[in-house]
């Protein structure tokens, strides 16, 4: 991992950016960071709703998000920098548009993606690894441009939104407009973000490290609740409220045709994954067009296993990525 990986930022401006349900992205920029050798198989790797750009930079950037995957990519690693290049991108809407609130839709995000790939001349990726949230855009990817990715591996994302998740975002949006009608809209934006960590982590974890036990204040405070509002106090610092609901209602808005989808696709679902659960991920791969298979695996991490236990997702990365790279 100590090995020198190229780096290089990238980006494309597109101006006013029209959106599917009729707003505009005023002067929209897409920016990207590629790692690894120039000329090199592209493989595209869009993550959380959180996630940046800095996909494999080691260390956390100035947002907090900065080598969220670095675990997993780098040189004689599951995602082999000695043999691909790796492309990390921001979605939509950035901090500088996002002073009023649009509607966005996945199929937004795959455009932006289309359109930077025009810019770096690549007609088609090796593949698209996309987790929860980008795992969304990677079949929008698929389903709107056909041909321009070969393989996707998709974790944590199906063909459309879970009803409870639907649920759960909905309750999480109305705070945030509750807490801007009493001016304060950082305050619902961290009870939002408290309410998310419940989904993205499973019970079993909560109940491993957290007594609940009250700590001895009054009122009562809780360590699971000190737990939450840290994660929710960080949230506010790093999200913008308006940038939070647009991503927030696109996942509720997302729906792709999988019949439509002729890509190679490996599936990756978490039994405790609260958000995907494995049966409609196993839905999502019996109506998929091209080859499909699916792997379940056991993490009390739920949702966030793709951040926390890549030591169950490396073995399949490393067998999804296979000779293909070397190939390509």
């Amino acid at each position: 991992m100590g090995n020198y990986v190229e780096i290089r930022d990238v980006e494309i401006y597109l101006g006013d950016f029209l959106l599917e349900h009729g707003g505009v992205l005023k002067d929209d920029v897409v920016q990207g960071r590629l790692y690894g050798r120039e000329g090199a198989p592209l493989v595209v790797v869009p993550g959380g709703i959180s996630a940046s750009r800095f996909v494999a930079d080691g260390i956390d950037g100035k947002d907090g998000s900065g080598g969220w995957w670095s675990d997993m990519i780098y040189p004689g690693g599951p995602i082999d920098l000695n043999h691909v290049q790796v492309l990390g991108f921001d979605c939509a809407p950035g901090t500088a548009n996002s002073e009023n609130r649009l509607t966005i839709t996945m199929n937004d995000q795959a455009k932006r993606l289309a359109a930077l790939l025009n810019h770096l001349q690549v007609e088609c990726v090796h593949s698209i690894i996309g987790m929860s949230y980008g795992g969304m855009i990677a079949l929008a990817f698929a389903q709107d441009f056909p041909g321009r990715a070969k393989n996707l591996c998709i974790f944590g994302a199906a063909h459309r939104p879970w009803p409870m998740g639907v649920a759960l975002r909905g309750i999480q949006r109305r705070t945030i407009d509750l807490a801007t009608k009493l001016g304060d809209p950082l305050e619902g934006l961290k009870l939002a973000r408290e309410l998310a960590m419940t989904t993205y982590r499973s019970a079993e974890e909560f109940s491993e490290r957290f007594s609940a036990a009250p700590n001895g204040d009054v009122p009562a405070t809780f360590d699971i609740g000190d737990y939450l509002e840290s994660r929710g106090q960080h949230y506010k610092k790093i999200m913008p409220v308006n940038r939070f609901l647009a991503l927030s209602e696109s996942i509720d808005l997302h729906t792709v045709d999988p019949a439509k989808i002729i890509a190679r696709t490996v599936l990756i679902a978490v039994r405790s994954d609260q958000l995907a659960p494995p049966s409609e991920m196993q839905v999502l791969c019996d109506a998929l067009a091209g080859l499909s298979e699916l792997h379940v695996i056991d993490s009390i991490y739920g949702h966030d296993s793709f951040l926390k236990a890549t030591d169950l997702l490396a073995p399949i990365l490393s067998g999804f990525m296979g000779g293909e790279s070397r190939a390509a």
